[in-house]
């Protein structure tokens, strides 16, 4: 199986380019990536350099340094044609689609599309998943009714978003317009072509290889401030909620739709009612974790922060048999380990 993963040096990306490779020795995996994360937030040091690095260790991995809005570098990675399209490729980050509109388009919306052309085009029955978000469904998760506890916030009357949750009519930002744009083109290229291909609106996604910001991948950041004496400003009281996904449980319910007989699926996919944490209660996890307590500041909340989301899984439980392998302390452990064994990528 050829296996082709468009921002394969990312988290996400190099956690589905490992998978495919060590899976099945026969496997052929292209990872694309143009290695920008570190530009797109400034960081002035590597980051996703050492997953493109790491993924050196695999002879069936070829990569290609290259971006899914170029059409020769596609053209490239695609080669004679690809059994499996894994789209993780996007700029990641609310708060740097605000502040760049147009490239955020240009990467999410208009790279989705080149990338579904590029396959479509040399091989039209390749697999096509794509990592959505949920910030599709915009402030529309705001209209669910909450409870304000000491420490959080929680839904009230319903466990989780489910699928059937309206993504018009509200506010995305920037970002949750570019990634629903690449969603719903996906989406109509298994209505209109006859591709197969799945949409993952993913919840908090983390994990190993992770390299945070404060403008995206908080909980990798919240990690690295804790262990290295860095501030945390946290945006708004700290009782907001998320459901906590780790990358590898996201890559087993990619695997299981490529090797399922649907021929197209949509999926809200998170850690789920019993895997969410309150900003406050990952300080205080953090604090055992590691010993320490960062210094933190509050500031205002941040433009469509949802104060609550979790995932209702039930489509993806029943549909494909998928279920949550890692609980959110044993990842955060995890990744904690992660990041003091490469302590110098962060200091």
């Amino acid at each position: 199986m050829r296996v082709l993963v468009t921002g394969g040096a990312g988290m996400v990306g190099s956690h589905a380019a490992e998978f495919f490779a060590s899976s099945n020795p026969k496997n052929k995996v292209i990872v694309l990536d143009n290695l920008m994360r570190s530009e797109i937030f400034g960081y002035e040091k590597a980051s996703v350099e050492f997953n493109w690095n790491y993924l050196k260790k695999f002879k069936n991995i070829e990569r290609i340094k290259g971006d899914v809005r170029n059409d020769k570098d596609l053209s490239k990675a695609v080669g004679r044609g690809v059994d499996v399209l894994i789209h993780t490729a996007g700029q990641p980050g609310v708060p740097s689609s605000v502040r760049m509109p147009k490239e955020d388009f240009s990467i999410n919306a208009f790279g989705t599309l080149n990338a579904l052309e590029a396959v479509r085009k040399k091989s039209k029955d390749t697999i096509v998943v794509y990592c959505s978000t949920n910030k599709v469904y915009g402030e529309n998760v705001d209209k669910i009714p909450l409870d304000e506890q000491e420490k959080r916030y929680t839904f009230k009357g319903v466990k989780g978003v489910t699928e059937s949750m309206l993504t018009d009519l509200t506010g995305h930002t920037p970002y949750g317009v570019s990634k629903l744009v690449g969603d719903l083109y996906v989406q109509e290229y298994s209505y209109i072509y006859k591709m197969k291909t799945a949409v993952f609106r993913m919840s908090c996604t983390y994990g190993t290889r992770q390299f945070g910001f404060e403008d995206q991948g908080w909980v990798a950041w919240f990690i690295i401030a804790a262990l290295f004496n860095r501030p945390i400003t946290i945006y708004g009281n700290g009782k907001q909620v998320r459901d906590m996904l780790y990358a590898d449980d996201l890559v087993d319910a990619f695997n299981r739709f490529i090797n399922s007989d649907l021929e197209r699926g949509l999926f809200n996919i998170g850690g789920g009612p019993e895997n969410t944490i309150s900003l406050l209660e990952f300080l205080e996890e953090l604090k055992v974790l590691t010993g320490k307590c960062p210094k933190v500041k509050f500031s205002d909340w941040r433009p469509s922060d949802q104060k609550v989301y979790i995932t209702d899984t039930t489509k993806l439980q029943n549909t494909l048999g998928w279920k949550i392998k890692t609980p959110v302390r044993e990842g955060m452990k995890k990744l904690s380990i992660w990041i003091k064994e490469n302590e110098g990528f962060f200091v």
